[in-house]
């Protein structure tokens, strides 16, 4: 059965009181923001679409043109886990997905609960719980995707790139990922899987950045920019978003020279790296 998206339903079930004070302006405000509307009718259309045919309906759909490098950088059999940058939301992870269903399809991405909701790729899905505290069974079944021979596919940073001030607030901005959490390290050694590292060069406007910005700079602690990435979404139609995808990695190269942590910073310097290259590179320390 087909699910469609309903703002006022979702406040409904998910907090009632707040539904009831909320002005009818706010919901349909909303309800443009998410593009309820054209979010439906495009549901609705690929309803028979699953998996990489929903990914590619995607891509037609928004008319986003795609740039690879390095594909043949991923292992024809077997286990591996790739990581990447996050740079949009949607988009990103579509493209990227596009790009790996062409070079294989045993594919398992470690998405949030959110997006698990996803019925046309519930089977490209392993869940993070990155809401609430992740169950037990959720845990399990991430260990289950790295300890298996399918491609695992995970962003790091967890939440999409951001706007940053390495410098201070007053030099030079970047548009990167947060920190990288050093779990795709520590499950990468323990299930013995090699890693390739994948860059994905795209951005959201500079209203999505500067709108997180300010909420933190507010002391605001919810993360309530994500209301708006559905719309960055479609701020991305008839874009090219580019893929590359670094050499493989041995999982033997992560041993005690460092931290966990460490090699998960250098591993994300790593992938910048190739962005700037424009190339898939070896990885050097």
């Amino acid at each position: 059965m087909l699910q469609k998206i309903d703002v006022a339903k979702i406040f409904q079930s998910k907090n009632p009181r707040l539904y009831r004070l909320l002005p009818g302006f706010i919901l349909s405000y909303l309800k443009r923001i998410i593009h309820q509307d054209e979010v439906n009718s495009f549901l609705e259309k690929n309803a028979e679409n699953y998996d990489f045919d929903f990914i590619k309906a995607s891509m037609i759909e928004f008319g986003i043109e795609e740039k690879v490098i390095g594909l043949d950088h991923i292992p024809p059999t077997g286990g591996a886990v790739l990581v990447a940058n996050h740079p949009l939301g949607a988009m990103d992870f579509m493209t990227m997905m596009n790009a790996i269903g062409m070079r294989r399809k045993d594919v398992k991405a470690l998405v949030n609960d959110i997006l698990l909701n996803l019925h046309n790729l519930k089977n490209l899905f392993a869940g993070v719980n990155k809401v609430g505290k992740s169950s037990a069974e959720a845990l399990q079944d991430v260990e289950n995707v790295f300890a298996s021979t399918n491609l695992s596919i995970t962003f790091p940073a967890g939440l999409v790139s951001r706007k940053q001030f390495p410098n201070g607030f007053f030099g030079k901005s970047v548009i990167e990922d947060l920190e990288w959490k050093k779990t795709f390290i520590t499950r990468t050694k323990k299930h013995k899987k090699n890693l390739v590292p994948v860059y994905i060069e795209a951005r959201n406007s500079n209203f999505f950045y500067n709108f997180s910005m300010w909420r933190k700079r507010l002391g605001i602690k919810a993360n309530i920019e994500m209301l708006f990435l559905v719309n960055e979404m479609y701020k991305q139609q008839g874009k090219t978003i580019s893929v590359i995808f670094g050499e493989e990695i041995p999982h033997e190269t992560f041993d005690k020279r460092f931290t966990d942590a460490q090699w998960a910073e250098k591993i994300k310097k790593h992938v910048y790296r190739m962005g700037k290259e424009k190339k898939s590179m070896k990885f050097e320390i």
